[in-house]
């Protein structure tokens, strides 16, 4: 039976009824439209897609408080109508005597009025003033912020900010924290929210700390406290803090709130890598470590192709300074065999052994990497002979020692204005440096060499200020400072100075062995003899080759004269030269005689005798002939290539 119209109007009007009743039991608008994504429990905090118009407040309300208000509104309207109702006829009678007083009402009225009326003007003042700095913030910062955000978030313009943006009153304070909730699906770009959230705010210094996890993801913003404007050794307390640490954990500087910044070599570390361009404070970082390290005892060898790096370190007990490239390509050769000399000790003493029985520890600042290693490779193309190999035995050996790791207490410092992986020798030992100090630094160098803390902060141009990357977190820091005698007077006081002694190595390799330098020297003990290097130089020979070269001789450590050897069964009556060959690098001679072979550089006799008088790292005499003191060639050769000099703003070999 086909309805009526009057039936279809009576079926649509209880469905509308009944879905009425459904949105006001559930808390949603009356209208039926899900405006924002708040469930009955939970407020919202963002507008749904496609939503046009301004979206009420009441929207964003969880609709169990929804229930509330409208089943409270309900029984309010009930009851008035209830009472009024019931009470009509007294109202109105009383209505009727005040109209009839009207004149006497007004006056009684009158003073109540005046004061509920200032009451209210008051309260609307009071609210005003105290709203001021709030509604200023949504107009300044907050409202900005949000017409920034919500296109990266996906969020919808009507939005309201504040359900999302909880930026507080004081969010420039050192102990602000600013939390922005993030949509559910982390369609975004963290990097382009973090730069938007500190420009909109203007913000510095501050880290992000993302939650991704669960139904309500969000990100914490912290402005970080800042280190001390400068950490100085002078400070009394300073020093005792520095007096305290250990040997393998220097301390590097201070942090926010004066919280000492140091790496563990044995633990955290072994190798550290100083990025920074010019005038960041390279030399400045590899002085506070070294005479740390110096103080405790340790052997620190500077490889310094600028020459004038570490003046304060020269002469220094414990310090072997190399500034000539030929002298660092036979250093780092040397080092290379100790460090293999200590693997075979290590394993020798096994598990259990105490470390300090390998040997003291080896600390090794190789200045300047990026042209130190250029020198390297073209002084090897130099002097390499055919059947060589062609990449510098030297470069070999320091990639031996940062793969040798922290067990063989030797640890590279190593100083570049560009660690690139070319610079360094490849990806591989870049890897090395688990601890990188970077100051004034690009973003492509932050991208290069700490690509796992994100967003990169800020570079700075205070002066000592620097961020120590480790274990996938930065900490900006103040480096500490010595000043050049302080870290003389520093590095020469302590075990150092309770136990001088010169840093003696196996015999560097001569000549002929550089082209083979994993060959051992001709006088050094077997692979499998436990002999310490350390407690003396390497002994001659009992009995020497049949016609040793001069050379051969100098390489191996022999100290006999050459002219003194002879071939098996025949007489020497050649009489020794009046003046040693500029190969007899182990005659003793005395000053004259080596001024007048020709020795690199020195302008006069009397300039040797100068620096024999005030250069601390002039060779001390091996012997003595009448008045005349006597020194070994080799080592005036020696001081005379790697004594400092001015700065020839090139690096050029020749």
């Amino acid at each position: 039976m086909a309805q009526s119209k009057f039936d279809k109007q009576v079926e649509k009007d209880a469905e509308s009824l009944a879905l009425g009743i459904g949105r006001v039991l559930s808390g949603r608008d009356l209208d039926g439209v899900k405006r924002t994504d708040a469930t009955f429990w939970h407020a919202g905090t963002r507008v749904l897609p496609k939503v046009e118009g301004k979206v009420p407040r009441r929207s964003y309300k969880p609709g169990w408080r929804r229930l509330s208000f409208r089943l409270a509104l309900g029984a309010g309207v009930a009851e008035s109508g209830y009472l009024s109702t019931r009470d009509l006829d007294a109202t109105m009678s009383t209505l009727q005597e005040l109209w009839d007083n009207r004149e006497s009402a007004l006056a009684a009225l009158e003073p109540g009025g005046i004061g509920a009326a200032s009451v209210l003007t008051v309260g609307s003042a009071a609210y005003m003033v105290l709203t001021r700095e709030r509604r200023e913030l949504m107009r300044e910062w907050v409202g900005p912020l949000h017409d920034a955000l919500h296109r990266p978030l996906g969020l919808a313009e009507q939005t309201e900010p504040r359900r999302y943006l909880h930026v507080p009153k004081n969010f420039s304070d050192d102990d602000a924290q600013i939390r922005v909730d993030l949509p559910r699906s982390l369609g975004f770009s963290r990097e382009v929210v973090a730069d938007l959230i500190t420009q909109k705010l203007a913000l510095e210094g501050v880290t992000f700390s993302w939650h991704p996890e669960g139904r309500k993801p969000y990100v914490l913003v912290k402005k970080t406290r800042k280190p001390p404007a400068k950490a100085v050794f002078k400070d009394p307390k300073t020093r005792d803090l520095v007096a305290k640490a250990k040997e393998s954990a220097p301390i590097i500087g201070f942090g926010a709130g004066g919280r000492i910044v140091s790496v563990d070599l044995d633990a955290e570390s072994p190798h550290i890598l100083v990025n920074a361009s010019t005038g960041g404070g390279k030399s400045v970082t590899l002085r506070c470590i070294a005479c740390q390290m110096l103080h405790h005892g340790s052997h620190v060898f500077v490889l310094d192709t600028k020459r004038i790096s570490h003046p304060w370190a020269r002469g220094v007990p414990n310090v072997t300074y190399c500034a000539d490239i030929s002298d660092i390509h036979d250093q780092l050769i040397t080092l290379g065999m100790e460090g293999r000399r200590r693997t075979r000790v290590a394993d020798e003493l096994g598990i259990g052994a105490d470390p300090k029985a390998i040997g003291p520890r080896l600390l090794i600042l190789l200045e300047e990497v990026n042209a130190t290693m250029k020198q390297l490779a073209r002084y090897w193309e130099r002097i390499r002979e055919p059947g060589d190999p062609k990449v510098s035995p030297a470069i070999d050996a320091l990639n031996e020692i940062l793969y040798m790791g922290r067990q063989l207490r030797m640890h590279v410092l190593l100083v570049a204005q560009s660690a690139t992986a070319r610079a360094l020798g490849g990806p591989e030992v870049r890897e090395q440096f688990s601890t990188r100090i970077l100051a004034r630094y690009s973003v492509n160098a932050w991208r290069m060499l700490a690509p796992e803390v994100h967003p990169a902060p800020k570079s700075t141009k205070h002066p000592g200020r620097a961020q120590v990357v480790t274990g996938g977190s930065a900490s900006e820091t103040q480096v500490l400072f010595f000043t050049e005698a302080e870290a003389r007077e520093w590095a020469s006081t302590g075990t150092a100075a309770a136990n001088p002694q010169h840093t003696v190595l196996p015999a560097q390799p001569g000549p002929a062995a550089l082209h083979t330098p994993t060959a051992p020297p001709a006088d050094s003990p077997p692979a499998d003899s436990p002999a310490d290097a350390w407690s003396a130089p390497a002994l001659p020979p009992t009995t020497p080759d049949p016609a040793p070269a001069a050379d051969v001789l100098a390489d191996a450590g022999n100290t006999t004269p050459p002219t003194q050897a002879t071939e098996p069964g025949t007489a020497s009556t050649t009489p020794p030269p009046v003046r040693p060959a500029p190969d007899d690098d182990d005659q003793a001679v005395g000053l004259r005689k080596a001024f007048e072979n020709h020795l690199p550089g020195v302008a006069s006799l009397d300039a040797l005798r100068t620096a024999r008088a005030k250069d601390r790292t002039f060779p001390k005499p091996v012997d003595k002939r009448g008045a005349e003191l006597l020194y070994r060639f080799g080592d005036i050769k020696r001081w005379a290539r790697n004594r400092p000099r001015a700065g020839t703003g090139t690096t050029d070999l020749d």
